[in-house]
């Protein structure tokens, strides 16, 4: 043996990957559903002139979901959460991170996340909520899947929770008979095999002006407008450019093809938005998962509701590959290709 050899440390043994994986899906909706004929007669009553067929023709929407008052983004998370903590067969107690996306909290502070985690009884891990409006879902389960990767976790609870009908101006037809109420929560776990394959998220707040909700609290009271205000025509030209950019994107980096999803799951906005991006990545229209017709638009929660009513009515089955997309207020958009 020579000196060399008497005094080498020994090598430590190569990390073995650490990945992600979806292992359990939950959603809630509130009790109180309006469809279309509604909320019309309930506009009506107010002098707003609409109708079904406006709506339907412009939006794919039939019917949404509204919380009842006083009822808060965490209690509708709440049935999510443990729906998807019992679909992934673990407890509670075993979730060490919660990552909320929300842009409807309970509370300006703390976190929506937070107040979750008390409700479910746990506490020690991380909990922090996530605001990039309706991206918020894809911005949230990339941060946890990043945290996972890294070590920093091994079981997260990604929730995505709104209660927007408290941000509409029943007033303005063009918004109000486009959003809803709802939660829809995943749980990602520590995984030796690759579930998140690739993720990619972007904004641009240039066109922060075309979706946002431009109230603020001061001294107590609230400045500037307090309800949403949208440039629909142009959020359609922007969503369906960078929705089709970014799944390419995704795509490439995973080092897979559009022919390799066996899902398109994309932010339950427009079903012509839907559509569009369907079409823009060559699939069929039975490749789509579409749930904007019964929830409405429900902002960071329409990802998971849609993800967990389509692996709940089996047509998304273990193996399967999915793309997730969205697009929100900020300007903000992101995707995720993902292995159930």
């Amino acid at each position: 043996m020579t000196q060399t050899d008497q005094h080498s440390s020994p090598q430590p043994a190569a990390q073995a990957a650490r990945y992600s994986r979806i292992i359990g899906t939950g959603s809630f909706l509130p009790p109180k559903r309006l469809s279309n004929h509604d909320l019309v007669a309930q506009l009506a009553a107010d002098g707003i002139e609409t109708s079904d067929e406006w709506i339907v023709e412009r939006t794919g929407i039939r019917a949404r979901h509204f919380a009842e008052t006083g009822v808060t983004a965490s209690e509708l998370a709440l049935p999510a959460a443990r729906a998807a903590i019992e679909a992934a067969g673990i407890s509670a107690s075993e979730i060490d991170l919660i990552i909320v996306a929300t842009s409807t909290p309970d509370m300006v502070f703390p976190s929506t996340a937070c107040l979750l985690q008390h409700k479910l009884g746990i506490a020690g891990g991380a909990a922090f909520d996530v605001q990039a409006v309706c991206s918020g879902f894809v911005y949230a389960l990339t941060v946890a899947d990043s945290m996972i990767r890294t070590g920093a976790a091994r079981k997260a609870l990604v929730v995505g929770a709104e209660v927007f009908s408290r941000l509409l101006d029943f007033k303005d037809r063009t918004t109000c008979v486009l959003f809803g109420d709802g939660a829809g929560a995943v749980v990602l776990s520590a995984s030796d095999t690759p579930g998140i394959l690739a993720t990619e998220l972007h904004a641009d707040g240039r066109h922060a002006g075309i979706l946002c909700v431009p109230g603020s609290l001061h001294g107590g009271q609230v400045t500037g407008d307090p309800l949403l205000k949208m440039d629909g025509q142009a959020v359609f030209k922007l969503a369906v450019g960078v929705l089709d950019k970014v799944a390419r994107s995704v795509l490439e980096k995973a080092g897979r093809s559009d022919a390799d999803i066996d899902w398109l799951i994309p932010h339950q906005a427009n079903i012509r938005i839907m559509h569009g991006t369907c079409k823009k990545l060559k699939l069929p229209l039975d490749k789509l998962i579409v749930t904007v017709d019964q929830h409405g638009n429900t902002s960071a929660a329409s990802i998971p509701l849609a993800l967990d009513a389509a692996v709940r009515d089996g047509r998304i089955k273990p193996g399967d590959t999915v793309m997730l997309e969205g697009v929100g207020g900020g300007f903000t958009w992101g995707a995720v290709l993902l292995d159930l």
